[in-house]
């Protein structure tokens, strides 16, 4: 695996990908010596729970209380604002044994406060630039892409379930992605519980598209299960159907641990 490896992964509301992101942090897991961040850039703040660890408070949290500070006046000029939002911000990432996770949640500030974002894209960007790997989950449908949170990605994975609106979206993500310049080296698509009988179609559909498929996941009723008792799908087994289908998409992008 290349180093300092950016991972995104995108796609249309309820296709999965927070599941898809959990898969593939359980796979990338297995490399032992690899630092990974995992940075759940979806308001709704799924990813936490997918994975079995307790969030206290969120970036979107602390960003506003660095707005308050300013709007009343109530910091020392001789206090560096970008030094103390920094602090803030790794006060509220987590860290586990195996990975550290970065909860974005949602700012509840109204307008753009565009010096406290810039601030926060270089105290973000600076963070990743000492893990391996960084994940990102990022939040459902096109908005994210038009505010540019998808930056210097290496591989935007792009989730789409078996219709026809899931991978028009794909291919709209796609397009949106090039006409706001967003720098990424590969774009692939993974299709997300896809029955066996659909993938062929879903394969045709996807090449008329112009969009590069990475491989399918099949429903999985071991990740059902897990989800709806809220276990961490971390501890799937090695055997359930989506991971070993995770596993075949992980080796044809060039990610399988060694």
């Amino acid at each position: 695996m290349a180093e300092k490896e950016v991972i995104s992964v995108s796609g249309k509301g309820g296709v999965g990908k927070t599941t898809v992101a959990a898969l593939l942090l359980k796979l990338l897991l297995k490399d032992p010596d690899s630092s990974i961040l995992v940075v759940d850039a979806d308001p709704s703040t799924n990813l936490p729970d997918v994975l079995g660890v307790k969030v206290e408070r969120t970036v979107g949290m602390v960003v506003d209380e660095l707005r308050k500070k300013i709007s009343n006046g109530g910091l020392s000029p001789t206090i560096s604002k970008e030094d103390l939002l920094e602090a803030w911000i790794y006060e509220v990432l987590v860290e586990t044994p195996k990975f550290d996770l970065l909860a974005m949640g949602r700012s509840e500030g109204e307008g753009c406060y565009c010096m406290v974002n810039h601030m926060l894209t270089k105290i973000l960007d600076a963070i990743s630039k000492n893990y391996d790997v960084t994940l990102m989950d990022m939040e459902a449908g096109l908005e994210h892409l038009s505010r540019r949170t998808d930056r210097d990605v290496d591989i935007m994975l792009v989730i789409a379930d078996p219709t026809k609106m899931g991978l028009r979206t794909a291919l709209r993500i796609k397009e949106l992605a090039k006409e706001v310049h967003i720098s990424f080296k590969e774009m692939f698509l993974v299709g997300n519980k896809v029955p066996r009988e659909l993938e062929g179609p879903f394969s045709k559909e996807a090449e008329s598209l112009g969009l590069k498929l990475a491989g399918t996941i099949p429903p999985d009723q071991n990740v059902l299960n897990y989800s709806l008792l809220g276990k961490s799908l971390l501890n799937l087994p090695e055997d359930t159907p989506a991971l070993k289908a995770m596993k075949k998409i992980l080796a044809k992008l060039n990610l399988a641990p060694s």
